[in-house]
């Protein structure tokens, strides 16, 4: 009776700790295919490579269930390179792409802390591109995806529930810096999904100035970026829209500034972005993807726009064969190349065909 007795309390310490215990998923992206650019001081460029539709990564994701509608979650996510097997950056970070920890409630919304998406490549990557920020059609080529616009670390992240559709989105990252303000970075966004419409309106800025504690801080301005992405769905097509507005020093960059000239040509500090484009299923597992976007330079009217043209095709739920062509037409020196998720591009024209698996 008593051996029976310790074996029931055994089993109930084991049970409560099992139920305590994080759930951990492993997933993962690697995705490798041929681009062929053209049309850069290069020449011709035809290499295998890595990142083409969807940057290749891995990650770790968890989530505990704290009781009460309450968890605990985290994400921890590293980016390589399919092709040869390195890491994709250069600057000995282990989770490059996110690394965050924070509390979910069904009711109060999510408080997330780390290296973390900003609400504006949110709308931008999600909502308004309809080659989700891969393949040669891109819209990264032409809006401003670089730098802090896209993920940035220090960063506290909150996101409300979904309310009849309606939801919204804060981030603040820190610049940790001997003066508060020096690299700060504020975002917000604000979001309606019902149905087939889905909008929304991300804004994002940047403090340039720098402050080392040794000297006064160094002044540089703040960039501005705004961004308006929506789609419908009208079920044999969907419809993206998307306007962008950036102000002031970083607020645009060009991928690739020396991709015609021997020097760096200067980005402007005053844009416009525009976009439509459209997805269409073609039978059970294909869609044809085009977009037409643009860049309005209102500093050195260094304007230009593209074309791109794109076709998915499932295998299976985790396996799509891809290709895509990209065009750009740039006018008065622009620098703007036709480039894929993970590269900048060399020149003002791109085909790519590849095989992206997800787990």
């Amino acid at each position: 009776m008593k051996k029976t007795l310790i074996s029931l309390a055994v089993l109930g310490a084991m049970s409560g700790a099992a139920f305590a215990q994080t759930n951990v998923t492993i997933y993962g992206i690697v995705d490798a295919g041929i681009v062929s650019e053209h049309g850069g001081k290069a020449g011709s460029v035809t290499k295998v490579t890595s990142g083409v539709a969807n940057a290749s990564r891995i990650g770790f994701r968890g989530v505990e269930d704290l009781g009460g509608g309450l968890s605990a979650i985290f994400t921890l996510e590293t980016g390589f390179k399919a092709d040869d097997g390195a890491l994709d950056n250069t600057s000995n970070v282990l989770f490059n792409r996110q690394a965050f920890v924070g509390l979910r409630s069904k009711t109060a919304g999510t408080l997330t802390l780390g290296r973390q998406y900003t609400p504006w490549y949110n709308a931008f990557a999600q909502v308004g591109d309809p080659f989700a920020a891969g393949l040669a059609g891109s819209a990264k080529n032409l809006f401003p995806t670089t730098g802090a616009n896209v993920r940035n670390s220090n960063a506290v992240v909150y996101q409300t529930p979904v309310y009849n559709g309606l939801s919204g989105e804060v981030f603040y990252g820190f610049g940790e810096q001997a003066e508060a303000s020096a690299g700060r970075q504020l975002g917000a966004a604000v979001a309606y999904a019902n149905g087939p419409l889905n909008v929304r309106l991300a804004y994002n800025n940047r403090n340039n100035d720098t402050a080392t504690g040794l000297a006064p801080v160094v002044n540089r301005g703040i960039g501005h970026n705004s961004l308006l992405a929506v789609n419908y769905d009208f079920q044999v097509a969907k419809a993206f829209f998307m306007y962008g507005s950036n102000k002031g020093l970083n607020s645009v960059a060009y991928p690739n500034a020396t991709a015609y000239t021997a020097t760096a040509v200067a980005p402007s500090t005053d844009t416009r972005n525009a976009l439509i484009g459209a997805t269409v299923p073609v039978g059970a597992a294909g869609n044809f993807i085009a977009s037409y976007a643009t860049v309005d330079d209102k500093q050195f009217n260094r304007d230009a726009h593209q074309w791109a043209l794109g076709y998915t095709h499932g295998l299976s739920k985790r396996t799509t064969a891809y290709l895509s062509y990209g065009k750009i037409n740039n006018k008065n020196g622009a620098s703007y190349t036709v480039g894929n998720n993970a590269e900048a591009g060399s020149g003002d024209s791109a085909f790519n065909v590849g095989v992206r698996h997800t787990f």
